[in-house]
């Protein structure tokens, strides 16, 4: 099942991506909608990350293409953030927590590169939607794990995009992180930001997202996600690698989610 999104802000065509002329991705085509919060949902090595790795041009792509609001990637890149894995991260760099946040800025400084006092009031209240005020010149790498997600997170929403991509962002983090991030993410969805994010936990994707991408190598479904997330979708999404007795319990609590929210 795959819905075109009305308002499209991503257009994605015929998509194949291969490493080692293996296939990662095969043929993908979808489009997004503004203003939503999308997950993207499939087992490990279906092509999640390197979804929106393409999406971002970081990735080289075997055929297709990519439109983002209408445009070739290069025309609207600065209207695009990116929040990369933390374990992609090098955390030894030494650079205070300011400092990180005020990297999220650079796109709109001049040819110099000098912040203006208009760049330091983004970057604090950047800081104070993550709760890093207190830590601002802590050294990365003396933070927690949570802490460093909620860093890399503020460095983003200093870029003032539209479109967000963030690679598994409560991965490693505990509930009370959890819980401010996707706060601030369904923030972000209500002031017209559209937010994707790969994502690997089933239990909560019914109750984070409003329009979700199911994948495994190919595209399984892609819309709003009391449609997506069924029984016979997660069956040929996940096929023998999801554990039964797993599975049940997730599927009766999403599909009892989307009765209580239908």
């Amino acid at each position: 099942m795959i819905l075109q999104a009305e308002n499209q802000v991503v257009d994605v065509h015929n998509l194949t991506v291969s490493y080692d002329n293996k296939p990662v991705l095969w043929n993908i085509d979808l489009t997004l909608p503004k203003g939503a919060l999308v997950g993207i949902i499939g087992p490990n090595g279906a092509g999640k990350s390197t979804l929106i790795k393409a999406m971002m041009g970081i990735v080289p792509v075997d055929s297709g293409y990519v439109k983002i609001f209408g445009e070739a990637l290069n025309v609207v890149r600065q209207k695009i953030a990116y929040v990369p894995q933390r374990e992609s991260v090098d955390w030894d760099f030494p650079a205070s927590v300011y400092d990180i946040v005020m990297m999220g800025r650079y796109g709109k400084m001049g040819l110099f590169k000098r912040p203006r006092k208009a760049d330091a009031d983004v970057v604090m209240d950047c800081l104070r939607k993550v709760g890093l005020v207190a830590l601002k010149d802590r050294q990365i790498a003396q933070l927690s794990g949570g802490q460093q997600q909620r860093v890399f997170l503020a460095r983003a929403l200093a870029q003032e995009a539209d479109l967000y991509f963030m690679d598994e962002p409560f991965a490693g983090v505990d509930i009370a992180t959890e819980t401010a991030i996707i706060e601030l993410l369904r923030e972000m969805r209500n002031d017209g930001k559209t937010v994707v994010v790969v994502h690997h936990d089933l239990q909560s994707a019914a109750e984070y997202f409003n329009w979700t991408i199911l994948i495994n190598t190919r595209l399984i479904a892609s819309g709003p996600t009391p449609q997506v997330l069924t029984n016979e979708l997660l069956q040929k999404t996940y096929g023998g690698k999801l554990d039964v007795l797993s599975q049940m319990q997730d599927i009766i609590k999403i599909e009892a989610f989307s009765v209580g929210h239908s």
